[in-house]
């Protein structure tokens, strides 16, 4: 049958709702007024702090009342297929002639992820900002919750950034700690105050201040005690939340300190790594000692999960996880090449991960997890959500 073409007189509208709203926070977009049966791509474009480009589309076809769900119907092609409503975003990848190895992550946390969505007549695969739209409109993803506020942290040798949120509280506390890239990462702690959590984004680990190396237990029982003793935080609700390396301080934290007693952990990509006083030392010498285990892949990028398993092998380099007196969530990906975190991890709950469909997938799902064990655990009735 012959596909419906656009006419003079048409007007496509297109919506996204909510248009400002928080990055774990479904949209719909929709558009409206296109004639039955018109191919048209869906099509989303972002413009990062790192000044690369970023993309995303759907092929889809309009039904007969001229509507297309990015919710409700099927994607033919694209970055995604199938019925995906979150697909525009979650399957953003850098646009053809974009720099190599590049991250898409936001670190200013007090402006939002902006993201243009169009509309184009016909299945297109590229050459979208060469185009014109039939029509566009704009989206704000934020981690910040209205209210929620941003404070430094430079306080008894500690760095970082407390996130509260709005309110007098008290609320729940979370002591948050990122991985060996080092540096301070806060969205996750905005987004965490914006859930109604108290959250210490912790910086130990700077690029080209090897100082920081030297810092080992009493730097983060510091760190602890600056956020259990703020006013805003209940004193005997603090968990610890930690990533990849963060999760190995998290365990040692919560399984040697005698100074730390978090009321529950959650710890991504991690492992229950022993290591001594000096957190950061200790592990790089326990790796070095198998560094010839750590092999290349096709891209010749490193792979040192065979490292990691040779480490389990021994009972000396496991922390002693029956110290540990709270509650712990572990999340990790099936096919982490990185460090054998299901191995670590086959005595507790886990969750999978993998390529970008299912990582995403995984994600999502884990998030909500979180937030419900956060909830089970720091919180003992229901507290109010903020909203944008």
């Amino acid at each position: 049958r012959r596909l419906a073409t656009m006419s003079q007189t048409c007007s496509p509208y297109l919506s996204a709702h909510p248009a400002r709203a928080l990055v774990d926070e479904k949209i719909k977009v929709l558009v409206e007024n296109l004639p039955p049966g018109l191919p048209v791509t869906l099509h989303s474009l972002h413009h990062s702090e790192d000044k690369d480009y970023w993309e995303a589309f759907g092929h889809y076809v309009s039904d007969h009342r001229g509507v297309v769900s990015a919710a409700d119907d099927l994607s033919f092609g694209g970055t995604y297929r199938g019925k995906e409503d979150m697909g525009l975003l979650w399957s953003m990848r850098p646009v053809p002639g974009s720099r190599k190895a590049l991250r898409l992550r936001k670190m200013d946390v007090c402006s939002p992820f902006l993201v243009n969505i169009s509309v184009y007549s016909g299945h297109v695969t590229d050459g979208f900002m060469e185009r014109a739209p039939l029509a566009a409109t704009l989206i704000e993803r934020w981690y910040m919750a209205p209210g929620v506020r941003r404070i430094d942290v430079r306080e008894r040798g500690v760095k970082g950034t407390l996130f509260l949120p709005p309110g007098p509280g008290p609320y729940p506390g979370l002591l948050d700690m990122w991985g060996g890239g080092g540096g301070l990462i806060e969205y996750r702690s905005a987004l965490l105050a914006s859930r109604g959590y108290v959250s210490l984004a912790l910086e130990y680990l700077t690029p080209n201040e090897l100082e920081l190396a030297e810092f080992g237990f009493s730097y983060f029982e510091t760190a602890f005690h600056i956020l259990q003793e703020h006013p805003r935080v209940i004193p005997d609700r603090v968990g610890l939340f930690g990533l990849s390396l963060g999760s190995i301080v998290a365990f040692s934290l919560a399984a040697e300190s005698t100074l730390v007693k978090p009321s529950c952990c959650v710890c991504v990509s991690g492992s229950h790594v022993s290591t001594d006083p000096n957190i950061q030392r200790s592990f790089i010498s326990i790796m070095s000692s198998h560094k010839e285990l750590i092999r290349l892949d096709e891209n010749n990028y490193e792979i040192w999960k065979d490292m990691s398993l040779e480490i389990l092998k021994k009972t000396q380099n496991r922390i002693d996880v029956g110290k540990v007196n709270c509650p712990v969530l572990l999340i990790n990906g099936c096919d982490d090449q990185n460090w054998a975190v299901m191995e670590y991890a086959k005595d507790v709950s886990l969750h999978w991960g993998g390529t970008t469909k299912p990582h995403s997938d995984a994600q999502e799902d884990s998030w909500r997890k979180t937030l419900t064990f956060l909830q089970q655990h720091l919180y003992s009735n229901p507290t109010p959500r903020a909203k944008m």
